[in-house]
């Protein structure tokens, strides 16, 4: 008898708990997962958006680069946006009748929309060293780099890099101060438990305040903690370090229940640079009973390592041309907002892999927060957010309206009454200034929810301002 006090005080705890609002003060904030959502309606649906297709910014046409030239990776670097990738060549369908040996290459570009391959003189190829090489070892197949936004990063290291492939035994770590001339931090590898030869990524998190890396393994299968982990499929692991060599055990991603068991061969996963606290990705999905074609499907997490994803994918196969052949589809790592396009967000993806003519890398574009909508047609949906403990000030939408739609704001409190309600939000705006047209929306304690009513709309994202 004596445990029924305690066990009645535990559950009023957990039900206290979990009545605790969810604080989102001033951030930016996604409606790509579950996170924010109490409930929805069935007129309301998950929407993943494509980005629309534009020009061919690079192609791999050097003698010393070719049509498996891959693993680009994108950033932006003051006024510049710089570029690092392999340089390889292969006999046209043929994978493995190489043409030469593979070397980690660095271009730029003032305006994100084509870039140049600056003669660096560091390594020699056909007795020049006039060329774009920057690195010829062991990581040379999958080297992929970053600039260290770390406030404690020493000026020697501001860009790092990470590379190697599984015959040489794992993953090795490297420092740059211009992130053209790199060495090894360390000559032993410092992570072992993956299977290397794919693009395996490092960076900064800001958030959490630790270095985080993804990489390729094949995958034991499973269930943690409530979550679904694919089983006997190329499948993703991560790692974190607080010093960049120090890096704890790997834990494998996992995912909601009901999630497909997909092959995953890169990841692209990075910080998504408006929300630092979100981390979003653009995983390869690999199908090798159907001509080992491969497509980029999205993904995000609050956590790094449970992640939503969709089975739509972002960029197909007919996004415009030479993308249906083996493994010539895959999203390079990085995203990129450039001056010249306000309210949009650049993105690169690979095509003719494998093909007669050398690969290229083409620009994408999404509306800015643009990867996944909360949307309603003709019959008007509603949205309800879970209880939220939000900042002073005007509350803002990422949303569009076609002709003859908007989207109502109902601002509740902790009974789920409405206190007060939004004037129609119609048009297309990246922040629109949510309106108030009856009741007080903003109580002094700066808690409650919102119910969003849509109409021919979509939802993006909110964030207080």
């Amino acid at each position: 008898m004596k445990l029924f006090p305690l066990f009645f005080l535990f559950l009023f705890s957990v039900s206290v708990s979990l009545a605790e609002p969810i604080e989102i003060e001033s951030r930016l904030e996604l409606f790509a997962d579950d996170f924010l959502i109490e409930s929805i309606s069935e007129q309301v649906t998950r929407h993943v958006h494509q980005p629309e297709p534009k020009d061919v910014v690079f192609t791999a046409d050097a003698s010393w680069e070719g049509n498996t030239s891959g693993y680009y990776t994108v950033f932006r670097d003051g006024d510049m946006v710089k570029m690092i990738y392999r340089g390889w060549a292969h006999q046209p369908d043929k994978i493995v009748k190489q043409l030469h040996r593979e070397f980690a290459c660095y271009a730029e570009s003032k305006d994100g929309l084509t870039f140049a391959k600056p003669k660096l003189g560091l390594h020699e190829w056909e007795g020049s060293k006039a060329n774009n090489i920057i690195l010829d070892d062991n990581s040379t197949h999958n080297f992929a780099a970053f600039k260290d936004s770390n406030p404690n990063c020493p000026p020697e290291a501001r860009y790092k890099g990470i590379g190697g492939e599984k015959k040489e035994g794992g993953l090795f770590v490297y420092r740059s101060a211009d992130g053209i001339h790199w060495k090894k931090i360390k000559e032993e590898a410092v992570i072992f438990d993956g299977a290397f030869d794919s693009q395996n990524i490092a960076f900064w998190d800001e958030h959490a305040k630790v270095y985080r890396a993804y990489y390729r393994i094949f995958s034991e299968g499973g269930t943690e903690g409530g979550e679904w982990k694919p089983k006997g499929v190329r499948a993703i692991r991560t790692s974190t370090s607080t010093d960049y060599v120090n890096w704890k055990p790997g834990t494998d991603l996992t995912y909601p229940k009901g999630t497909p068991s997909q092959h995953l061969y890169t990841n692209a996963v990075q910080t998504y640079l408006r929300a630092p606290h979100l981390l979003i990705g653009f995983p390869t999905r690999y199908l090798p009973d159907e001509g080992q074609r491969v497509e980029p499907v999205f993904m995000m997490s609050r956590d790094g390592v449970r992640f939503t994803r969709y089975n739509e994918p972002v960029i197909p196969e007919s996004a415009p041309a030479d993308r249906a052949g083996n493994r010539s589809n895959y999203m390079t790592w990085g995203i990129v907002e450039l001056p010249s396009e306000p309210g949009k967000l650049s993105v690169y993806a690979t095509e003719a892999y494998y093909g007669p003519v050398p690969g290229r890398v083409r620009r994408f574009v999404y509306r800015t927060d643009g990867f996944v909508s909360l949307r309603a047609g003709k019959r008007k949906g509603h949205v309800t957010t879970k209880s939220l403990r939000f900042g002073k000030g005007d509350l803002t939408l990422n949303y569009a309206a076609n002709a003859g739609g908007s989207l109502i704001v109902e601002r509740l409190d902790r009974d789920d009454k409405v206190v007060a309600k939004s004037k129609p939000l119609t048009g297309d705006s990246i922040s629109g200034k949510v309106k108030w047209a009856s009741g007080e929306p903003f109580q002094e304690d700066g808690t409650g929810s919102f119910r969003f009513h849509l109409v021919k709309a979509d939802l993006y994202s909110m964030k207080f301002e």
